[in-house]
């Protein structure tokens, strides 16, 4: 559930959740949860993964195609927390139709593209340079208070 209050985007633990970017890297789930969640691969038709200016992860648009990622099935809800803290502010939690049924995937919010820069062209997951991203979210994990 999003909270209708805007004071978090979290009323609840929804369900499942679409990843597409830096979250599709089981990696980035280790560091984040501790473990990688089960998953399974999926797609949203009616989106694309868009690059951003100056950063390493992409957002999620709306546009032509099929945006491919993968659907977290078992998260606890004190790792939707942790996820929902990792993820900026500019990215809205919605619910997607996806191709095998239905997730919640942090898209582009308003402000996306003037915080960002959302580009025209795709974000390609082959030339992500990980290590780097690890230490960024090795980094955040001991400073973000979530868990505390």
């Amino acid at each position: 559930m999003i909270d209708p209050t805007g004071r978090g985007r979290l009323a609840s633990r929804p369900d499942a959740l679409f990843a597409y970017g830096s979250l599709t890297f089981p990696e980035v789930l280790e560091v984040l949860l501790d473990r990688v969640p089960a998953y399974t691969p999926a797609a949203a038709p009616g989106w694309r993964i868009a690059a951003l200016r100056n950063r390493p992860f992409p957002v999620l648009v709306p546009g032509a195609g099929v945006a491919a990622g993968v659907l977290l099935t078992d998260l606890t809800s004190a790792e939707w927390r942790i996820v929902d803290a990792f993820e900026a502010r500019s990215y809205e939690l919605r619910r997607l139709d996806l191709d095998i049924g239905r997730g919640w995937a942090y898209v582009a919010g308003a402000q996306a593209d003037a915080d960002w820069g959302v580009l025209a062209h795709d974000w390609v997951r082959d030339a992500f340079d990980l290590t780097p991203y690890l230490r960024r979210c090795s980094e955040w994990r001991q400073t973000a208070p979530v868990w505390r």
